[in-house]
């Protein structure tokens, strides 16, 4: 049988070994020497602080104890949350993941830690270490999967707003795993979670879904403002106020979101009455200031699909227009929508915009993928920014700018690799396939090596032999 080493043993070895006296030790590590000497005979447990100092005054690295920690007091001992707790905190600290997944197998059996380990996954989401939440997260939805609980529901939906990242294969999954969930929340984190789950699947391209979504958040939001307004109530009002957006926004972004589903297939007419629906907001009841600057939003995304929806539908007498209010246009993430729209309908209908993109030719040259928490801006935005690149490359490319089209086109590539988006990516490759005799030398070398990177990244993420390596 193996003998399991004690942090103890490693305590009363070190003292030993360095001639000290307890009451030495205890200076050096800023403990009572009561304390230390209860812990060197084994008549006392420890806290993760104390275990800190001893380990500090022992001179190793913090967190060298934790695993005999876990396995001398928390795995041989009956849970006890006064310990565990801290201990979780620090192991969080120090990004010691391995050992948190350690501490939650052993716990977990019992139902009964349920809720501390969701409040404390709680805590460590709004401190921003989400790989230590989603450890604990996904521990508790383990824990109460049979249990058709509210907080199992909540714990899918922190685990899909955390999983969700530049892979869009990953997204997919854990989009599909998480729609299973939404009902279950209540009725304002339901309408969040219809709203994040649109926007991945907006950036995935699968106007189904986006379609599917925005109606049942349509249809749920104007349940809820309806009640809202016919039967107040101080426990509907705490409910509304939970929303990260005024109620009416959950309304009118569903028409965004259908219009940009009718738009994606070609419909503009039916885009167009989305769009005068969602810039119409007389019906909005209240008139704060959270609410005038959603209605601004709102107008503003309306006049410019405006105009989009007709470029696209072939009215391109309004591209002069379009331009100047993209001009007029503060410089934001909204930018690269705009772009790509104009773009996207010079590529269809074979117009002519050199003139147009070299006065945009700095903002189209400064667009630079940004973080956030927003599944807008993470994951539409990021997306958008790679068809902008792609549509680019294809105007350049078909209008003998060979340079400019290869720039836009190896960002592209590189982009659609980095979000794991197949279709787009193989697209890249093809049309740079197309167009492979007019490489100059140098971009040849840089797409050869950026594609052998890709194989061998996939190699070593596959486990393929690579036997000539």
């Amino acid at each position: 049988m193996k003998h399991t080493p004690t942090i103890r043993a490693e305590l009363d070895r070190y003292i030993q070994q360095e001639g000290l006296s307890i009451a030495q030790f205890g200076q050096l590590a800023g403990m009572n020497r009561g304390i230390v000497s209860a812990i060197v005979t084994g008549n006392k447990s420890m806290s993760v602080n104390q275990l800190d100092l001893i380990t500090e005054a022992m001179g190793l690295p913090e967190g060298e104890f934790y695993d005999l920690f876990i396995e001398n007091y928390i795995i041989d001992h009956p849970p006890n949350m006064r310990r565990i707790e801290p201990f979780l905190f620090r192991c969080a600290e120090l990004d010691k993941l391995d050992a948190i997944r350690r501490v939650v197998g052993a716990i977990m059996d019992n139902l009964l830690y349920s809720p501390k380990l969701f409040e404390i996954a709680e805590k460590l989401l709004a401190q921003g270490r989400l790989e230590a939440a989603l450890i604990l997260y996904e521990g508790v939805a383990e824990a109460e999967k049979y249990q058709h609980s509210e907080r199992l529901a909540i714990c899918q939906y922190r685990i899909f707003k955390i999983q969700i990242r530049d892979d869009q294969s990953r997204n997919t999954r854990a989009a599909a795993v998480f729609e299973a969930f939404v009902e279950r929340l209540d009725e304002s984190d339901q309408l969040d979670a219809l709203k994040d789950l649109a926007n991945v699947y907006r950036s995935l391209r699968k106007w189904d879904k986006v379609d599917e979504m925005a109606r049942k958040m349509r249809a749920k939001a104007e349940i809820q403002y309806s009640m809202k307004h016919e039967q107040r109530s101080r426990e509907r009002d705490e409910s509304v106020n939970k929303l990260s957006r005024p109620l009416f926004v959950y309304i009118s972004y569903a028409d965004l979101l259908c219009a940009s589903v009718c738009e994606a297939k070609s419909d503009y007419q039916q885009a167009l009455q989305y769009t005068y629906a969602y810039a119409d907001l007389d019906w909005v009841k209240e008139t704060d200031e959270a609410t005038q600057h959603w209605i601004g939003s709102f107008q503003n995304w309306a006049e410019c699909n405006i105009y989009v929806n007709t470029l696209l539908s072939g009215e391109i007498s309004v591209l002069p227009d379009y331009v100047e209010y993209i001009a007029a246009s503060k410089v934001d993430n909204e930018m690269v929508t705009k772009l790509l729209n104009l773009i996207l309908a010079a590529n269809r209908y074979q117009l002519d915009v050199n003139d147009i993109l070299k006065r945009f030719e700095m903002i189209i040259d400064s667009f630079v993928q940004q973080s956030s928490s927003d599944m807008y801006t993470k994951q539409v935005i990021p997306e958008q920014y790679a068809r902008l690149s792609y549509e680019l490359a294809y105007y350049h490319l078909h209008r003998g700018t060979y340079d400019d089209g290869f720039k836009y086109l190896m960002y592209s590539m590189v982009s659609y690799h980095t979000l794991n988006n197949e279709r787009y990516y193989i697209n890249c490759i093809g049309l740079f396939e197309h167009f492979r005799t007019h490489a100059a030398p140098e971009t040849m070398e840089k797409f050869s090596k950026f594609i052998e990177k890709v194989w061998l990244d996939n190699v070593k993420e596959n486990g393929t032999a690579n036997h000539r390596s």
